[in-house]
């Protein structure tokens, strides 16, 4: 059966493949991009893979979050129904890492966005929906300070930071929905695969990122994932594994759910 996914982040890179392989499987796939032409040509690309008109295109900055709510609003605009949202953006390195807002790119893009844009749609993810979050195997404890863009960080101790607190809220969501909603997952797709970032963040080619690519289609589509909401699955051991403690931990993750919905408060429209 046909599924409709929405892949963020999908231009290049495991979101690239990851759409690709959809597409090639008769799936209805909605592209999500920053760049208006790179996503163009991708759409392009993918909709030669079909002949049903499998493929849409969606422009938004994850910076921003009036675009994440444009984002939402346009999904929600052309689909009763999301079998599968994929939270793939991601962001190592920025030239300038803060954001209009003042905030951290990497906990914008990474974890905040995908916080916001989750739940505004829910309501088009039915218990049957999946929501998979990329996280990683680099995660360390949250400095709510940094989160809320009063402390600067390096790099790397932001995207590990990141990745704790979307690993972190996804657990919780997935606590608080029980089985009145999407089955919810934080999924490390796989150390040091060849994407732009992995490139820029550590300047090698990587590993082949059909590896990560493969396991986001399992678990998107297979019934091996179809009862774990809450876990966190490590394709590094190629199982359900422990993320960080903190992750899991009912005051620490509470604590970094709690500091994102004050973020999004405090944000004013653009």
């Amino acid at each position: 059966m046909q599924k409709t996914i929405l892949i963020t982040g999908s231009t290049d890179g495991i979101g690239l493949e990851t759409a690709r392989m959809l597409v090639s499987s008769g799936h209805r796939v909605l592209l999500h991009g920053r760049n208006p032409s790179k996503l163009a040509e991708v759409e392009k690309m993918l909709s030669s893979l079909s002949s049903d008109g499998c493929v849409e295109s969606y422009v938004a900055d994850l910076s921003r979050m009036r675009d994440v709510e444009m984002l939402a609003k346009a999904v929600t605009e052309r689909h009763a129904r999301l079998d599968v949202l994929m939270n793939n953006a991601g962001v190592y390195h920025a030239s300038d890492p803060v954001t209009t807002d003042g905030l951290d790119i990497r906990f914008v893009v990474n974890a905040i966005a995908p916080y916001l844009l989750t739940q505004r749609l829910l309501p088009l993810l039915e218990t049957s929906g999946r929501v998979l979050n990329l996280s990683s195997a680099a995660q360390s404890s949250v400095n709510l300070k940094a989160l809320a863009g009063k402390v600067r960080l390096s790099d790397g101790a932001a995207y590990a930071q990141s990745k704790l607190a979307i690993t972190a809220w996804s657990h919780n969501l997935a606590l608080s929905l029980g089985d009145r909603g999407p089955v919810v997952i934080a999924i490390n797709p796989g150390s040091m695969l060849g994407s732009k970032m992995v490139q820029q963040a550590f300047g090698v080619a990587g590993g082949d990122i059909r590896i990560g690519a493969e396991i986001l289609c399992r678990a998107a589509l297979t019934d091996e994932f179809a009862a774990v909401s809450g876990r966190y699955f490590d394709n590094d051991s190629g199982r359900f594994a422990s993320p960080h403690p903190d992750a899991i931990a009912p005051r620490k993750s509470q604590e970094i759910v709690s500091a994102i919905a004050g973020i999004l408060l405090t944000l004013k429209p653009e």
